[in-house]
């Protein structure tokens, strides 16, 4: 969990990403924020995120995002 929140305070250090749940749905992060995200996550866990799994709930807190990631590291 902890490289998860580095990666996004990389992207977004003004985020406190400990706290807040609704980061697609209040639009705290854009389109741009989440491809940066999504590149960044690929490379440190070398995993793949797929357009599939590109749905908000999975980057609406950085508790979904590392679920997301624990998901595709057991595939």
């Amino acid at each position: 969990m902890e490289q998860v929140l580095q990666i996004l305070s990389a992207v977004r250090p003004d985020v406190d990403f400990e706290t807040e749940t609704a980061l697609i749905d209040d639009g705290v992060l854009d389109s741009f924020d989440i491809v940066a995200i999504v590149g960044d996550l690929n490379d440190a866990f070398g995993i793949e995120i797929t357009v599939e799994e590109l749905e908000p709930e999975n980057f609406n807190s950085a508790e979904a995002i590392y679920a997301l990631v624990q998901k595709l590291l057991e595939e």
